[in-house]
């Protein structure tokens, strides 16, 4: 799959871009459709008003969360494959190497697997999009965190040539192959682990979900009606998790309908 259109396609369809295209066709409209213009404005309000709702944006997102709960202990594996979020080097005024959320969750559940001896060594999936080749893949600099963490440079592997989720998949499948591995433990975000897992498991490899970094599953329910009244107001941390759940549904339907789960 193209990278370009498969890193576009989802924030298009975006809660706050729909939003923004609605606004822009209320404000065009305005004078010679006002009907138009004013079903558009409704239109951007609900739309900001769901996604941004706590109650919705946990229920869509935690669908998505609840596939791939282990109901069961993990099992060892030959590796441990951690794949990426977004990863920066350390370019002034940043003194050091900094990762997103989402890839620093990942990786302390990939070093608590390995320090745990589920498996002997760690395989970090990440690179670059082709338009930030200046910068160093984002596997390089999860290693220096691996590390900074305990991990061995001899237990750690690196692929930092992909840069998307299919790309991950196809590419670890060729590490595994050239070791002779058979069975690894898949470590990503929960939300993203259907979409992670299927492609995996598409290439024909033997993975094991190991979910981690859960934002919707795990909060316990509000027990106070003042709590409840809050929570019904839309903020952007409940936009956000609506629409990387939106980003995930679309890329599953995406790669399904190129043939590629």
């Amino acid at each position: 799959m193209n990278v370009f259109a498969s890193k576009i396609l989802a924030p298009e369809l975006s809660p706050i871009v729909i939003v923004c295209e609605l606004l822009i066709i209320a404000i065009v409209a305005v004078r010679r459709r006002p009907l138009l213009a004013r079903l558009s404005a409704i239109g951007a309000l609900l739309v900001l008003v769901a996604a941004g709702n706590k109650y919705v944006s946990m229920l869509v997102a935690g669908h998505l969360e609840s596939r791939y709960i282990p109901d069961a202990p993990l099992p060892t594996a030959q590796a441990i494959v951690v794949l990426s979020s977004d990863a920066e080097p350390a370019i002034a005024p940043q003194p050091t190497i900094t990762v997103d959320g989402e890839t620093a969750n990942r990786l302390l559940f990939g070093v608590y697997l390995y320090r745990k001896k589920f498996a002997p060594m760690v395989i970090l999936s990440g690179g670059r999009m082709p338009w930030s080749r200046d910068q160093p893949p984002m596997a390089e600099i999860m290693a220096q965190v691996a590390e900074l963490m305990g991990v061995p440079p001899a237990a750690i592997i690196q692929e930092g040539a992909s840069a998307n989720t299919y790309e991950n998949a196809a590419r670890v499948k060729a590490i595994l192959q050239a070791r002779r591995i058979s069975r690894i433990l898949l470590v990503t975000s929960a939300m993203h682990m259907p979409r992670a897992l299927a492609l995996f498991r598409h290439q024909g490899i033997d993975a094991i979900a190991a979910p981690c970094d859960f934002a919707a599953l795990g909060r316990p329910p509000a027990r106070d009606w003042r709590q409840t009244a809050i929570d019904l107001i839309p903020d952007a941390s409940s936009l956000g998790m609506t629409s990387m759940a939106v980003k995930e549904y679309l890329g599953i339907a995406a790669y399904r309908a190129a043939g590629l789960l």
